[in-house]
């Protein structure tokens, strides 16, 4: 292999080296337990509390509603679970999209089995959230909205501020899984009337194993792990001050190159697009065409599996995805990619390249190149392109 082109930045990113090194003092040299009382410790309780500061003034929030998490599926476990627990008494009633991630699709069957109701929104053939069935399917006991920022496979961007609108009129509670849009397009959780929010490290090159969770002040929910008084007595365990300084040293680094950085990728990112849907016909682009994360690509090729195009693009050096990395081992076709309407075969050829500051127009050029020739080396040998030929000659 002569390069990597690395092409699956919604799974996870690479470390900027200045996190890196923001970090390493706090392994070696800084490594006191900000929980501890002497003066030893308060070089690492001042690090989480900047990164704390960090973080709100990048979501327009104040720091005492920024904890601390383990990652992006803890912060969404923890904002649907403990708004259920603290409102049951209210109401037993969530509405949330077909197209969520499964960290909330996974807590909303979890919280379904425990007594409560759940509402599956539909999203129309981008994408996009369909606001008249929302706005139907709320009902007296209803107690929460949970519709994420952006989409992880397809990269469509949500009316985040029509449904944040919606929730605040009827009184419901709304929160919203930021993972992918964190750190890639502005966010303010005051203009967008947002009362839960959910982020992770690793996708805004910080590292792994570290979120965020922005919770109003006004709304109260109790502990979500119970033991010591870390995170204001409501997530304990010993704080994870590397990581924590990673993430605000990344939220530092993309509020200021975030600007830049989107119409760089948004250049790249049309012209994977156009290179590919010219060149190979039977493509489609899934997802919003312009209401999109700045970096997202996704298209589906009729006739041909996905898993097949990934082993002969990393046979090129080329990362990619056919869909979410955390069911990369699943058989069964996206559940997203259904959602907005593809029938099972053609949401099987799918392909996901998400791009970075680091991808270059050469590499946007020669991913498309082998594109064009792995669909036409997997097609010559489907029988049903063969078939689709003979009835169209």
């Amino acid at each position: 292999m002569s390069r990597l082109i690395y092409l699956d930045n919604a799974a996870t990113t690479k470390v900027y080296p200045e996190v890196f090194e923001a970090m390493k003092p706090y392994f070696t040299e800084c490594y006191g337990n900000p929980s501890s009382v002497y003066g030893f410790a308060s070089k690492s309780k001042k690090a989480v509390e900047d990164a704390r500061e960090t973080v709100a003034k990048f979501l327009g929030a104040k720091a005492s509603e920024i904890y601390f998490t383990g990652g992006g599926s803890e912060s969404d476990n923890w904002a649907i679970k403990a708004v259920a627990e603290a409102r049951k008494d209210q109401g037993n009633h969530i509405i949330t999209s077909k197209i969520e991630h499964h960290a909330v699709l996974h807590t909303c069957e979890y919280l379904e089995k425990h007594g409560f109701e759940v509402t599956y929104v539909d999203v129309d053939e981008n994408g996009v959230i369909r606001l008249d069935e929302l706005k139907a399917a709320i009902r007296p006991t209803t107690i929460l909205i949970s519709v994420m920022f952006a989409n992880n496979e397809i990269g469509t961007i949500e009316p985040v501020k029509e449904i944040g609108e919606i929730a605040r009129e009827h009184g419901i509670l709304f929160h919203t899984d930021a993972v992918q849009a964190y750190g890639h397009i502005p966010i303010n959780v005051e203009e967008l009337q947002i009362d839960l929010l959910s982020a992770s490290g690793h996708k805004i090159n910080g590292p792994k194993g570290i979120g965020i969770l922005y919770l109003r002040n006004s709304v109260k929910l109790g502990a979500f792990i119970h033991g010591g008084a870390q995170e204001r007595n409501r997530r304990a365990g010993t704080h994870n001050v590397p990581g924590i300084v990673g993430f605000g040293k990344a939220t530092e680094i993309g509020a200021e190159t975030m600007e830049k950085r989107a119409a760089y990728e948004i250049a790249l990112r049309d012209r994977l697009i156009e290179g590919i849907l010219e060149r190979v016909p039977h493509a489609r682009l899934n997802g919003h065409r312009t209401e999109r994360l700045p970096n997202n690509v996704n298209i589906s090729f009729e006739f041909i599996e996905g898993e097949s195009m990934l082993i002969l693009l990393d046979q090129q050096g080329v990362c990619a995805s056919s869909g979410s990395a955390c069911t990369s081992g699943s058989l069964d076709p996206s559940h997203v990619l259904l959602a907005i309407g593809l029938p099972h075969e053609k949401a099987h050829g799918s392909l996901r390249l998400t791009l970075s500051e680091e991808t270059t127009r050469e590499d946007v050029d020669f991913v498309v190149e082998q594109v064009v020739k792995i669909v036409e080396r997997l097609r010559s040998m489907s029988p049903l392109y063969d078939d689709y030929c003979k009835n169209h000659a």
